[in-house]
């Protein structure tokens, strides 16, 4: 059956924000009170099939405002576009969007603008894999490779990666598929869990978690470092003691330090044989995490959740400083940017572990993850997704791990369609539930 012809009719877009700080999920050494929470967006459209497409983009609570008013900021480009061509060709859409001259200012290709285009772009691959009743993974790793480079911006990034280089990878990519594809299904894609470490948390609660980590089926778990030493020494012994010489420990610093205190600091906690350090420094300093990874070898480098865009994602990759790249589905331009990121990586051949921390982008990078490995690297190893068990509730289409696996989505889109139900309560600051916890502490004030 053809698709449905229509057109994008109106581009809706919620302040979302949940109150994940009250129980200090998510709290790390640079975000001690996060609201994980998401400037989401909807777009309606006139096909008779109903289908409409959802996107959004993580920030931890207040200025989320600033993020939503962005994905507004780019209406016009959206709204009127005819759905058979906007899904045929999302690529066309991600370079208007990126091109835009006055909102370019803003950038380019960073920030908050940055991160809005992917929303909207992220929202149209799910509106695309919804009318081929496909998950995005599977319609990624179905397509035609030629068709595949199409949609990648090699602006600024053809010095390491060329179309060519690009198709012969994609092409190289489609030996085996059908039989990973099965796999895939059969035995998902390995996860590792940053429940248990969040900074916040006793030692009690940590020790609690990570033991159920591994009970789950989990053979990495990953703690929040960086505040102070002797807390992290204290923290990392009583991780390893709970999980076992066997499963690996990973660190996460948030960007805390400078390069020489990352440097002394992750050879403080080597006793712990920790697996990587993440994110060391500043996620913009390429040198820096060159000069890290050579220290502190044979702990490994990973970086990437906050990384910018594809540009600097190549830099890293060229300079040889990160030996685990971690892509955001919602941090840069969309599915069309990180699809020039994971070519990059397997051009370079580092493996992707994708970051996710925050509300639904454990449901959106399962996707990214799925199609390297069915149809571009084609392996799963040393490659894991993150993994956090908090608002899975909220969506309509929410991950499932099985065994410490993510299991291979089946319904059709991006997994991003969250429950009207959390939207009416969530939203912020009328939403229900914002509203009564207003009127609760005017009363407590009173």
């Amino acid at each position: 059956m053809s698709p449905t012809p229509g057109r994008v009719t109106a581009v809706d877009t919620y302040d979302i924000r949940f109150p994940t700080s009250r129980e200090l999920d998510g709290s790390d050494a640079m975000n001690p009170d996060p609201d994980y929470s998401a400037a989401y967006v909807v777009l309606r459209t006139d096909a008779e099939d109903g289908h409409e497409g959802h996107g959004f983009t993580f920030t931890i609570g207040r200025g989320n405002e600033v993020q939503v008013a962005a994905v507004q900021a780019l209406r016009a480009h959206v709204v009127g576009r005819p759905l058979d061509e906007l899904c045929a060709d999302p690529g066309t859409l991600n370079r208007d969007l990126i091109g835009d001259s006055q909102l370019r200012w803003l950038g380019p290709e960073k920030g908050v603008m940055h991160m809005a285009i992917g929303a909207v772009v992220n929202a149209v691959w799910d509106l695309a894999a919804k009318r081929a009743a496909k998950p995005l993974w599977q319609l990624l790793a179905d397509a035609d490779p030629a068709w595949l480079v199409s949609q990648v911006d090699f602006r600024y990034i053809a010095d390491a990666l060329t179309p060519e280089d690009a198709l012969a990878l994609l092409r190289l990519g489609r030996g085996g598929a059908a039989a990973r594809e099965t796999r895939l299904r059969q035995y998902g894609y390995p996860g590792y869990t940053t429940s248990p470490g969040w900074l916040g948390y006793s030692d009690e609660k940590l020790t609690r978690l990570a033991r159920q980590a591994v009970a789950d089926g989990f053979t990495q778990i990953k703690l929040k470092v960086g505040a102070d030493l002797a807390d992290d020494v204290r923290r990392c012994r009583a991780a390893r003691a709970a999980i076992g010489p066997g499963i690996r420990l990973a660190i996460d610093a948030n960007q805390r330090w400078n390069r020489d205190e990352a440097v002394r600091w992750t050879r403080a906690l080597a006793e712990f044989d920790p697996y990587w350090v993440e994110e060391p420094t500043s996620p913009d300093d390429v040198l820096a995490h060159a000069a890290i990874r050579d220290a502190v070898a044979p702990v490994k480098v990973a970086t990437g959740e906050h990384v910018q865009n594809r540009i600097v994602f190549k830099q890293l990759l060229q300079a040889g400083a990160v030996d685990v790249l971690q892509i955001d589905a919602a941090r840069v331009g969309g599915v069309n940017e990180n699809l020039a990121i994971l070519l990059l990586a397997a051009r370079f051949g580092v493996p992707v572990c994708p970051h996710a921390g925050g509300v639904g982008l454990c449901e959106l990078v399962q996707h990214l993850s799925m199609f390297d490995y069915v149809a571009l690297s084609g392996t799963t190893e040393n490659r894991v997704i993150e993994y956090v068990d908090h608002l899975h509730e909220h969506f309509t289409d929410p991950v499932e791990v099985r065994g410490g696996h993510y299991t291979a989505p089946t319904a059709p889109g991006f997994s991003a369609t969250m429950r009207a139900e959390s939207i009416a309560r969530y939203t912020y600051p009328d939403g229900a539930f914002w509203a009564a916890d207003r009127a609760r502490r005017e009363g407590a004030a009173a």
